[in-house]
């Protein structure tokens, strides 16, 4: 691959060496025998293609005097329709930077010809990013028992939920969704993901946190009555938050359980989930797997 960039690879970089301030392959090349046709398969040149991505993006990332190690893989490749030899890589990086040997996940999409490498491709026409029609899907390993709420596990479809309880629109829109798929459960099989935004509503990492622990307690419809807690948004006392949610739920839940492992792994799953089929905002919403834009597909589904 020539080292031709569009818009600089370095655009990527900023973007990392931001979440790194701001936050919170085995090698597949092989040597031909001397019995081994010198002719490349198609199959071939595309692994050695995909090789070329990874190594090409591990030396750009590593310039970055904050990384002190790297994986960087290819979750997925989408091929562009009427872009002759274009695809769409979903990469998957794995890093641990300074300070404090900081463990850091992200998930990103970069387009590449085989000669060039871009974060974004825009179509002359319309005007629209092509990364707009790129999204990673939901995988069978990402439809985890603890997070089916409603429905059976065998339904004729699954949908995906990524939700922070405080956002405004969720708050309206998540609870209707719930109900109107919980009438038939063998149609709908409903899974949530906690997706808390603690840059804007830092209580809601508390709130779900505790919805965790009262469902690990026995507790039904949990995610249901989150969406009835009054609390201010910015609030970040923790034991106002608690307040406010065991008055919902008629429940004792307190600091040490929202801090147990069972808590603090179910939320770290998710979020993980989240960060592997690139949620950034809420609500957002999976169809059989797929990215619902309209978020409205469940509703025509027969």
């Amino acid at each position: 691959m020539n080292k031709n960039v569009i818009n600089n690879v370095t655009a990527g970089l900023a973007i990392l060496m931001f979440a790194f301030v701001g936050c919170t392959g085995n090698d597949q090349n092989k040597t031909p025998s001397e019995n081994t046709k010198s002719v490349e398969t198609k199959a071939e040149k595309t692994l050695a293609g995909d090789q070329e991505i990874i190594e090409f993006l591990t030396e750009s990332f590593k310039s970055n005097p904050n990384i002190l190690s790297l994986e960087i893989k290819i979750v997925d490749k989408v091929t562009l329709e009427n872009m002759k030899n274009w695809n769409a890589y979903i990469v998957s990086l794995d890093a641990t930077v300074k300070p404090k040997d900081r463990e850091v996940k992200q998930t990103m999409i970069w387009f590449s010809n085989g000669e060039v490498i871009t974060q974004d491709l825009v179509d002359l026409k319309t005007g629209e990013s092509l990364k707009d029609s790129v999204s990673p899907e939901l995988k069978p390993k990402h439809y985890k028992k603890e997070n089916l709420i409603y429905g059976n596990v065998n339904a004729k479809y699954k949908v995906a939920i990524f939700s922070d309880p405080l956002c405004p629109f969720c708050k309206e829109f998540v609870p209707k969704a719930i109900e109107f798929m919980n009438k038939d459960a063998n149609k709908f099989a409903v899974y949530y993901y906690h997706f808390p935004l603690p840059s804007i509503h830092p209580a809601s990492v508390t709130l779900v946190k505790a919805a965790v622990a009262a469902e690990l307690q026995g507790y039904k419809n949990a995610v249901l009555d989150l969406y009835k807690v009054e609390v201010n948004p910015r609030e970040q006392d923790i034991n106002k938050i608690l307040t406010a949610f065991n008055e919902v739920f008629k429940t004792d839940i307190k600091k040490s359980d929202i801090e147990s492992a069972a808590v603090i792994n179910h939320f770290a799953s998710d979020q993980e989930v989240a960060n592997e089929v690139m949620v950034h905002g809420t609500p957002t919403m999976f169809f059989d797997g797929k990215l619902d834009k309209s978020k409205r597909l469940y509703e025509k589904a027969e």
